[in-house]
């Protein structure tokens, strides 16, 4: 018979996974929406951590930061990629791209960056994301670009790139 303490016991023995999420919003043109972020070098898409603790999902967590560090609060749509990335100095992430649509001119107009975590936003062709953002979130989102062109379902990435079938 397992008790409560036993559980939570077993629980804390758990390996642990950061999870994130994100949404890619393009221009009418197919430029993507890329922030560029105050904590950190380089650049990267309107997201951030889940707040599973909370009980919050990818989706939600997605539109979420979305409103918080862009202004930009709607409902994203589909599942574009989900992404295991190892790096060095943290636990595997598992990060969820969403589709954030397309932008039109008022939309462009109402961003509103977070101050206290955002310098900038810019837009910029799919070819020119990996030149901006770092590692894995580069090959990431020119994978969900490619997804949203195809018409395909969600990829599944590791470290950014489609795992080689097993």
């Amino acid at each position: 018979m397992t008790t409560t303490d036993d559980y939570a016991t077993y629980i804390a023995s758990l390996p642990r996974v950061l999870a994130g999420a994100a949404a890619l919003y393009r221009d009418a043109e197919g430029r993507v929406l890329i922030v560029e972020p105050n904590y950190r070098e380089g650049w990267a898409l309107p997201g951030g951590t889940i707040e599973s603790d909370a009980g919050e999902s990818p989706r939600a967590a997605a539109r979420r930061e979305s409103a918080e560090e862009i202004g930009l609060d709607r409902p994203l749509g589909r599942l574009l990629a989900v992404d295991w990335t190892v790096g060095p100095g943290r636990p595997p992430l598992v990060a969820y791209l969403f589709d954030g649509g397309v932008l039109d001119a008022g939309d462009l107009a109402s961003i509103r960056l977070q101050e206290a975590e955002l310098l900038s936003w810019r837009l910029v062709a799919p070819a020119e994301l990996p030149d901006h953002l770092p590692g894995p979130l580069g090959r990431r989102a020119l994978e969900a670009c490619r997804v949203l062109e195809s018409g395909e379902g969600a990829v599944e990435l590791e470290n950014g790139r489609r795992p080689a079938a097993s």
